[in-house]
């Protein structure tokens, strides 16, 4: 991890866990792979409404929560904290 980086982090750190999943995992991850999955990839046994709570809650919330624990092991590692 950088020093930009870092500070990045830093900030982003600051403002909350529950914040950065939802918008970085929910938002920025499940949403467009909702309208991947629905509207290019349709899922013949699903509904647009399954696949929403598929994709925008279940995976963005995965995805969300693993990218906090990747950044927050490397920040940590950077600041000597544990």
């Amino acid at each position: 991890m950088q020093g930009t980086e870092f500070d990045r982090w830093a900030r982003i750190r600051a403002q909350g866990a529950l914040r950065y999943v939802l918008l970085n995992g929910v938002v920025f991850y499940g949403l467009p792979m909702f309208l991947i999955m629905t509207y290019v990839i349709p899922h013949p046994r699903l509904t647009v409404a399954q696949s929403a709570l598929l994709w925008v809650a279940i995976a963005g919330a995965g995805f969300g929560a693993a990218m906090w624990i990747v950044q927050e092991r490397r920040f940590r590692k950077v600041s000597g904290r544990s």
